[in-house]
């Protein structure tokens, strides 16, 4: 026993294998809780915006000014409820409430009920939608007061009524929810998650094992052009093929996929191809030293994408880097693909612009490296896989 033990250590691999999993420990802990510090604040909560769209200028305007003095998040006059609904589809907007035209006449009649309908894009983080289901019903009691304090003890004092009497009135105004992209089930609103989590790390190992084959082939013998090439006709195909299983069975189980397939498994497939090649980049600058740098790169991007929190509620720092990376766009559309959203356009072109990117500086790092001494491989045989 104490002999087996003795020849693990003396591998190389053993030692390669406590220190990627200590290091796992210790950069997602500095990441995230760095990252998550004071995600909640006041000042965080500004960054989320609710949109007021006010169609009655009688009682509705003094609301919204009240509104603005007294939510938590950041508010923003929009012009039209057209305007207010394209906002929110494109995420500009967390939430859009609504003041319709009807509302101070609603109030002066005992027999209706004033509404203020508040619209919530689904097709977002679950922590939005949580927060801005509680900021509605703030809302709806903030207008009660206001409603009470601005007419109705005003109007029964005027026909000689207690003031008293005016109380039970305080709760006529009711809330009407409109849930826009809504998601059915916990299932499907992890969804994102598990497509960025099993595609970044699926890929980065593939990466780690495909540069210890392209070490074996070098060593060999083999040009570093050819296994450039070879290495980066691998990678589409895998990015394909992977893209293709993981759309299949998130179809098979259920999930909700609003635009279709073909539609998820294209940009899958766009978004696998740019954590390969981020991956592989770091691994043809630093060696196997990238590993290290991949584990860092998927930290961040898991808390910066926006899949379990708004990026909004980030420190500056995280917000840009974030921004800065493909996972967020990664996120971004694929939430608009299963759920519905502005579309995946302008996050696939920017996808595309990190795999021509990617692509190319790694491209440059091959050619600068002309001469270098390529890494020693096992003399024991082939390098053992890392899984």
């Amino acid at each position: 026993m104490l002999h087996t033990l003795k020849a693990f250590w003396k591998r190389p691999t053993t030692i390669i294998g406590l220190v990627t999993a200590v290091m796992f420990q210790i950069i997602f802990a500095i990441v995230w809780m760095t990252a998550y510090d004071g995600a909640t604040e006041a000042d965080r909560l500004k960054q989320l915006k609710v949109g007021i769209v006010v169609s009655d200028q009688t009682a509705g305007r003094e609301i919204a000014d009240k509104l603005a003095k007294e939510l938590p998040v950041g508010t923003r006059l929009v012009a039209s409820g057209a305007e207010a609904e394209q906002l929110l589809n494109e995420r500009k907007l967390q939430m859009v409430i609504t003041i319709p035209g009807n509302f101070s006449d609603s109030l002066k009649e005992p027999q209706r009920a004033a509404v203020i309908r508040y619209s919530i894009n689904e097709s977002n983080p679950a922590l939005t939608a949580n927060l801005m289901n509680s900021i509605a019903a703030k809302t709806t009691a903030t207008a009660n007061k206001e409603a009470v304090a601005r007419g109705l003890k005003a109007a029964f004092v005027q026909g000689n009524l207690p003031a008293a009497a005016a109380e039970p009135l305080s709760e006529r105004i009711t809330s009407e929810f409109v849930n826009v992209n809504e998601i059915h089930g916990m299932n499907n609103q992890m969804a994102p998650m598990m497509l960025l989590l099993a595609s970044y790390v699926g890929t980065m190992i593939m990466s780690m094992n495909i540069a210890q084959s392209s070490m074996a082939l070098t060593a060999a013998g083999m040009g570093r052009w050819k296994l450039f090439a070879a290495r980066n006709t691998i990678n589409v195909f895998a990015a394909v093929f992977v893209s293709l299983i993981g759309a299949t069975l998130l179809m098979l189980l259920g999930g909700q996929v609003k635009h279709g397939f073909l539609l998820m498994w294209g940009f899958q497939s766009l978004f696998v191809l740019s954590f390969i090649l981020l991956s592989q980049f770091c691994l043809i600058l630093f060696g196997m030293g990238g590993m290290l740098m991949n584990i860092l790169l998927l930290s961040i991007q898991l808390v910066t994408s926006g899949a379990m929190l708004p990026r909004e509620l980030l420190s500056t720092f995280y917000h840009r880097l974030g921004g800065a990376l493909p996972a967020s766009y990664a996120v971004e559309g694929s939430m608009d693909i299963l759920f519905g959203g502005s579309g995946a356009g302008a996050a696939s072109l920017i996808l595309l612009l990190f795999i021509v990117l990617t692509a190319g500086l790694s491209g440059l790092v091959t050619g600068l490296r002309k001469g270098r001494t390529q890494p020693v491989v096992q003399k024991s045989g082939e390098p053992q896989p890392i899984s």
